[in-house]
C-alpha cells in the first residue's frame, strides 16, 4: 500500500500585537499593529519578508500559470520597437525598446528640412540618418534595483538634456544635465529634487522644485548652469501645507508660471521669462474654494491670458483677460454648462485646443480665437479616450493625438489643423493575430441606492457569447476619487484575461470625473460612502442582470480604490470572490490624523480634516477599512501588494490590514515589494510579471487557472 502524504498547509506569519493608543475627540482606538510603521526596525522587516515568503508559498502552485501569463503579455508585445517621432526644434525626437531590455532608449534624427512637419518612418532593423542616442535607460539604471525618471527635457537649442533620476522608488530626483555635443554630464547635479524641471527659454537657466519633509513640492528654485547649487536662488515658497507647487514655461516661452493647489483651491504667478529673478505676480489671488488654471496666448498682438475657473461656475467657464492686469473684468469665452465640464485649454500661436467631458467621455475641440467656436474632434468609437500627445511646437500645422480604446490598441494620428484630416502614424503592434473585431465593448447603467444611474463600462471577447448570455467570471474595477476618471483604455495584459473568457468592467463610481465636477463633490468628504455604495450597487445589478454570480466575480482598486476595497470587503464581503487591492489606502483615519505624514495635510480637502473635526473623525472612523474589519464576516479571498519605499500610500497600511482580517480567518496575502515605490517595480519585464503575479491571483479565485 502506497503511503500518500498531504504537505502541510503553510502557516501564516503570527503578527505580534503591540497595543497603542490613539485618542481623538474623546474616542480611544486600541491599535495592536501600529508598530509596523518604524521599517528601520529589523522585527518589521523580518515580518514583511516573512509575510511574502508565506504569500510565495501559498501561490506557488500558480508558478506555471504566472510564466504562462508573462510569456502571453511579452508574447503580444512587439519589444523591438520604435515611437513615432516628434518635432522639436531641428530635431525628431522619438524613443527605441529592444528585445531584452528592460528600460527605453531615448534617440533623436535631425529634420529633413525647416519645413519637415512629416515624422519618417522608422523601422527596428533600418539605421536611421544622423540618429543620436541621448539616453539609455538601461545604461543609466546599471547597477540599480530600481530605476526612474522624473524630469527629461532638451534645451531650445538642442544642445543640453536634463534628466532627473529616482533610484530609491520615493520620488526623489537627482538632477543632471548632458551635453549632447560631446556626451559627458556638466558638474551641475542637483540632489533631492520633486520632478518637473525645466530649462529656461535662453538655456541658461534650470528652474526646479524640492519637497518638505512631508514630500509636498513647496519651493521653486532657480540655478544658473555653471554656478554651484548652494548659490540657487529661492524664486518661490508654499508655506501653507495644503498647497503643492508646479512650475513651468507656457509653450510660448513667454512666462514662467508657478502654480499653487490644493484639492478646492488654486493660485497662479507669472515671472517673466526674460526676467526670472524678477518677482512674481499674482494672477489671481487664492480663494477658497475658487480653482483656476490659465495659459498664454497672443490674440490681435494682445498678451492674453486664457482662464478656466470654477468660480460660480461648478462645471467651469473659460474667460479672458490681459496678460499685464488679470485682475481686470474677464471676458467670458466659453460659457459654463451643466454637463459639460471643462478640463483645460492648450493655447498655441493660431489656435487652442480645448479637452471637456461630456455624457461620460474625454473629448477635444479645436478652440479658435477669433470666434471662441469649439469644433469637436470626431472619433468612431462609443467608448474611446483621445488627447494631445507631445505638442511641444509654438506654431505647428499639425497636432500630435493620442487615441484608444478598450479594443483599440494605442494610436497615433497627426491632425491637420488647416484641413481637419486625421493622418495614422501608429497602431500599437499587437502579435499573436490580434483582430479588435473579435473583441466588443459596451456602457451599461445601474441603479444607485439613491436613484443615481452609474455607468459601468465592460468588454469582453465575442467568442464566449454576450456577457449577459449567461454568468462569466468577471473583473469588477474601480478607483472613485480626486475626480480622476478611469478612461477606455486598451490593455495588452487584459487580453489574457478576456481570452480566457473573463469580462472586465469599469464600475464608474461618484468620486470620480466621469459624469463631471458633482459626480466627484458627491463621492468626497462626508459623502465619501456613495463612493462604496455606488461599486456594490454596481456589483449587485451585474450580478442581477445575469452578466455574473458571487462566486465568479473579484474586485480591484489601487491607492485611493485599495480604500474602495477594504470598504466594500467590509461592507459586502459576500458579493466577491476575491479582492486584489494595490497599494491600498486602507489605515486612511489614522494617516489623516498624522499632519507629519506625507500627503496628509493637503488631503484634508478629498476627505475631511479628523484631527479637528469631531464629526469628520467619527464619519471616517464609520469606514476606514481597518478599524472596520469584522469578526463575524466570511471575507473573500484578498491580495493586497505594496512596496517598502511607497511615500503616498505607505506599506504599514496593507501589512495592519492584513494582520487583522487574519484575526478573523480570513484568507489574506500580503506582497511587498522591497525595493519600490507608489508605482511598483520598474523596468517594463518586471512590470509584466508583477502583473502576471496579481493576473493569476485573480484566475486561480475565478476558476480559470487552468486555462
Amino acid at each position: 500500500m502506497t503511503d500518500v502524504r498531504r504537505a502541510a498547509a503553510p502557516l501564516a506569519p503570527v503578527t505580534p500585537r503591540r497595543p497603542i493608543e490613539r485618542t481623538h475627540h474623546g474616542d480611544t482606538f486600541i491599535d495592536p499593529y501600529e508598530w509596523l510603521r518604524d521599517k528601520e526596525d529589523p522585527q518589521v522587516i523580518d515580518h514583511l519578508n516573512a509575510e511574502n515568503a508565506y504569500t510565495e508559498e501559498r501561490t506557488a502552485h500558480l508558478a506555471g500559470l504566472r510564466e504562462n501569463v508573462f510569456n502571453e503579455i511579452k508574447g503580444r508585445t512587439k519589444e523591438t520597437d520604435l515611437s513615432v517621432p516628434i518635432r522639436q526644434g531641428d530635431w525628431w525626437y522619438y524613443g527605441r525598446t529592444l528585445e531584452g531590455k528592460q528600460y527605453g532608449i531615448h534617440c533623436r534624427a535631425p529634420l529633413s528640412s525647416p519645413d519637415d512637419w512629416t515624422p519618417p518612418e522608422l523601422s527596428p532593423d533600418t539605421e536611421v540618418d544622423g540618429e543620436q542616442v541621448i539616453l539609455d535607460g538601461n545604461v543609466e539604471a546599471d547597477g540599480q534595483e530600481f530605476f526612474s525618471l522624473g524630469s527629461f527635457e532638451v534645451s531650445k537649442d538642442s544642445t543640453l538634456l536634463l534628466y532627473g533620476v529616482d533610484v530609491e522608488g520615493d520620488e526623489r530626483y537627482t538632477l543632471k544635465v548632458r551635453d549632447l555635443r560631446t556626451g559627458e554630464n556638466l558638474p551641475d547635479e542637483i540632489p533631492n529634487t520633486s520632478a518637473g524641471a525645466s530649462f529656461s527659454p535662453d538655456g541658461r537657466f534650470i528652474v526646479y522644485l524640492t519637497v518638505d519633509d512631508a514630500w509636498r513640492p513647496d519651493t521653486v528654485w532657480l540655478h544658473e548652469l555653471g554656478t554651484p547649487v548652494g548659490d540657487d536662488v529661492q524664486l518661490f515658497h508654499e508655506p501653507d501645507e495644503r498647497y503643492w507647487l508646479g512650475a513651468g514655461f507656457t509653450r510660448s516661452d513667454r512666462y514662467l508660471m508657478i502654480a499653487a493647489g490644493s484639492s478646492i483651491t488654486s493660485e497662479e504667478w507669472l515671472v517673466d521669462a526674460a526676467d526670472l529673478r524678477s518677482a512674481p505676480r499674482v494672477v489671481w489671488p487664492r480663494e477658497e474654494g475658487v480653482e483656476y488654471d490659465s495659459d498664454h496666448a497672443v490674440v490681435d498682438g494682445e498678451d492674453v491670458l486664457y482662464i478656466l475657473h470654477n468660480r460660480n461656475a461648478l462645471d467651469f467657464e473659460l474667460v479672458r483677460v490681459a496678460a499685464s492686469t488679470p485682475d481686470a473684468s474677464p471676458t467670458v469665452v466659453v460659457p459654463h454648462e451643466q454637463g459639460r465640464r471643462l478640463l483645460g485649454l492648450s493655447t498655441f500661436r493660431d489656435f487652442a485646443v480645448i479637452a471637456y467631458r461630456r455624457e461620460g467621455l474625454a473629448r477635444l475641440g479645436m478652440f479658435d480665437y477669433a470666434t471662441s467656436a469649439i469644433g469637436e474632434l470626431a472619433f468612431d468609437e462609443p467608448l474611446y479616450a483621445a488627447g494631445l500627445a507631445g505638442n511641444p511646437e509654438w506654431a505647428p500645422p499639425v497636432l500630435r493625438l493620442g487615441y484608444t480604446s478598450f479594443v483599440t490598441p494605442s494610436t497615433v494620428y497627426d491632425y491637420v489643423v488647416a484641413t481637419g484630416e486625421k493622418l495614422l502614424r501608429k497602431r500599437q503592434p499587437v502579435l499573436g493575430g490580434y483582430d479588435p473585431a473579435d473583441y466588443d465593448q459596451a456602457r451599461v447603467w445601474a441603479t444607485a441606492h439613491d436613484g443615481v444611474q452609474v455607468p459601468i463600462s465592460l468588454v469582453w471577447k465575442r467568442s464566449f457569447g454576450a456577457p449577459d448570455d449567461a454568468p462569466r467570471p468577471l473583473h469588477l474595477y474601480g478607483y472613485g476619487s480626486y475626480e480622476h476618471s478611469i478612461e477606455p483604455g486598451f490593455s495588452v495584459a487584459r487580453l489574457s484575461e478576456l481570452d480566457r473568457g473573463v469580462v472586465f468592467a469599469v464600475a464608474h463610481v461618484r468620486g470620480g470625473g466621469e459624469m463631471g465636477r458633482q459626480w466627484y463633490e458627491d463621492g468626497k468628504t462626508m459623502r465619501k460612502r456613495n463612493t462604496f455604495t455606488d461599486f456594490l450597487d454596481c456589483a449587485e445589478h451585474l450580478i442581477g442582470a445575469g452578466y455574473t454570480t458571487p462566486d465568479r466575480l473579484v474586485a480591484e482598486g489601487g491607492s485611493a480604490g485599495g480604500l474602495l476595497m477594504g470598504a466594500i470587503a467590509n461592507m459586502r464581503p459576500e458579493l466577491f470572490a476575491g479582492i486584489l487591492a494595490d497599494v491600498p489606502f486602507v489605515d486612511a483615519l489614522t494617516s489623516i490624523l498624522d499632519p507629519s505624514l506625507p500627503l496628509t495635510v493637503i488631503e484634508w480637502d478629498e476627505w475631511g480634516d479628523p484631527l479637528h473635526s469631531p464629526a469628520v473623525y467619527a464619519y471616517m472612523q464609520s469606514y476606514s477599512p481597518y478599524e472596520n474589519v469584522r469578526e463575524d464576516a466570511a471575507y473573500p479571498r484578498i491580495l493586497a501588494v505594496t512596496s517598502l519605499n511607497d511615500t503616498r500610500v505607505l506599506y504599514v497600511e496593507p501589512a495592519k490590514w492584513v494582520a487583522a482580517l487574519r484575526e478573523t480567518g480570513a484568507d489574506a496575502l500580503l506582497k511587498c515589494e522591497m525595493v519600490a515605490g507608489h508605482g511598483g517595480v520598474s523596468g517594463r519585464y518586471n512590470a509584466w510579471r508583477e502583473r502576471a503575479y496579481e493576473l493569476a491571483w485573480l484566475f486561480d479565485v475565478l476558476g480559470v487557472a487552468g486555462a
